[in-house]
C-alpha cells in the first residue's frame, strides 16, 4: 500500500511541475498522456472481464463528434454537449453490449473490430454531418462558468482532473465487490453464475462504463484539438491501447497509467524515424511479455505478494 501512495504522490508531483515548469510542446505530450490514460482505464475493465475490446477507438469518436456537433451546430454548452457525447457512446454500448457480450474470444474481438470500422466508415462517408476525411472544423473551445480554455495548459489541467476521477472510480470498482464479481466472471465463469452473478448483465455494465468514458475522453480531445477526422479513431489506436495496457500490466489499475506515460511520448521522441515506430512498438511488447509479464506495475509491488493499486 505503501509504494502505491508513494508512486501515485511522485506522479502527481511529475505532472504538476510539468503544469508549472513545461513549455507547450512537453505540455501537448503532457495532454495527450492524460487524454489517453483513461482510454487505456475503459479498455482495461474490459480486459479484467476477459473480453478485448476493440470498440474503444469508435466510442472516443462518437463522443468527440457528438460533443463537436451538438455544440457548433445546436449550440449546446459545451459541458452539457461532452456529456451527451459520452451518454450517446454509452448507450450505442448498451444496445451492443447485449448482442456482443454473448459472444467469447476472438469472435468478440472481430464483432468490436467490425462495429469500429463501420463507425469509422460512417465518419468518413457522411460527409455533410460529419466533414468526411476532409474533417470537421471550427469546434469551440471548452468553456465553464465562462471561463474559455484557450491554452494548452488548461486543457492538461482538464484532462488531468477527468484522468484521476476515471482512476478513482476504477479502483473503488476494483476494491468493491463488483471487482470481485468482475474477477470471478474472469477466472470461472460458471461457478459465477451459479452463486447468482448475471454475467451477461455484469459485462454490459462494464462495457457501457468504458463506452461512456472513451466519450469523455473524446470530447475532451475534440475541443483541445478543435479539428476531427477519422483517423484518430481508427485501428491504429485500439494497438495503442493495447501496447499501453500490456506495457503497464493489466491486472492492476496503475497499470495504464504507467503504460501511458510510457508509451503515449514514444511518437513523439521518434518523429525523426518514423518509419521505426511500429518497430519500436513491437519489441516493447515482445520485451514486456517475455521478460516482465505482469508490466511495469509489477516493479512497484511488493516481491513476497502483490499491492493492489
Amino acid at each position: 500500500m505503501k509504494r502505491t501512495v508513494l508512486t501515485c504522490v511522485a506522479l502527481l508531483a511529475l505532472l504538476s511541475s510539468l503544469w508549472l515548469f513545461g513549455n507547450n510542446y512537453v505540455l501537448h505530450i503532457a495532454t495527450m498522456v492524460v487524454i489517453m490514460a483513461p482510454m487505456a482505464l475503459s479498455l482495461n475493465i474490459m480486459m479484467k472481464l476477459g473480453q478485448l475490446s476493440i470498440a474503444q477507438p469508435a466510442f472516443m469518436g462518437i463522443g468527440a463528434y457528438g460533443a463537436a456537433l451538438l455544440t457548433m451546430r445546436l449550440g449546446v454548452p459545451p459541458l452539457l454537449s461532452m456529456l451527451a457525447g459520452a451518454t450517446i457512446a454509452a448507450a450505442m454500448a448498451a444496445i451492443s453490449g447485449p448482442v456482443f457480450l454473448r459472444i467469447k474470444g476472438v469472435y468478440f474481438v472481430l464483432l468490436t473490430y467490425a462495429f469500429s470500422q463501420v463507425v469509422n466508415l460512417v465518419f468518413q462517408e457522411w460527409v455533410s454531418l460529419f466533414g468526411g476525411n476532409s474533417g470537421l472544423y471550427g469546434i469551440p473551445k471548452f468553456s465553464l462558468f465562462g471561463f474559455r480554455l484557450t491554452q494548452v495548459h488548461h486543457y492538461f489541467a482538464l484532462g488531468l482532473v477527468f484522468t484521476a476521477l476515471t482512476y478513482t472510480a476504477m479502483r473503488a470498482i476494483e476494491r468493491s465487490d463488483i471487482g470481485a464479481i468482475f474477477e470471478s466472471l474472469n477466472e470461472n465463469e460458471m461457478l459465477s453464475r451459479s452463486l447468482g452473478s448475471n454475467a451477461l448483465a455484469w459485462r454490459t455494465a462494464a462495457y457501457t462504463f468504458s463506452a461512456f468514458v472513451a466519450g469523455v475522453a473524446g470530447a475532451i480531445y475534440a475541443f483541445y484539438i478543435g479539428f476531427l477526422s477519422p483517423d484518430p479513431f481508427g485501428f491504429r489506436a485500439s494497438v495503442d491501447l493495447i501496447v499501453i495496457n500490456a506495457v503497464g500490466g493489466v491486472n492492476l489499475v496503475l497499470g495504464p497509467m504507467l503504460g501511458s506515460l510510457f508509451i503515449v511520448p514514444l511518437p513523439e521522441l521518434l518523429r525523426d524515424a518514423r518509419e521505426y515506430q511500429l518497430l519500436v512498438y513491437g519489441v516493447c511488447l515482445m520485451v514486456f511479455v517475455v521478460f516482465l509479464k505482469q508490466g511495469l506495475v509489477s516493479l512497484f509491488q511488493s516481491p513476497k505478494k502483490g499491492v493492489r493499486a
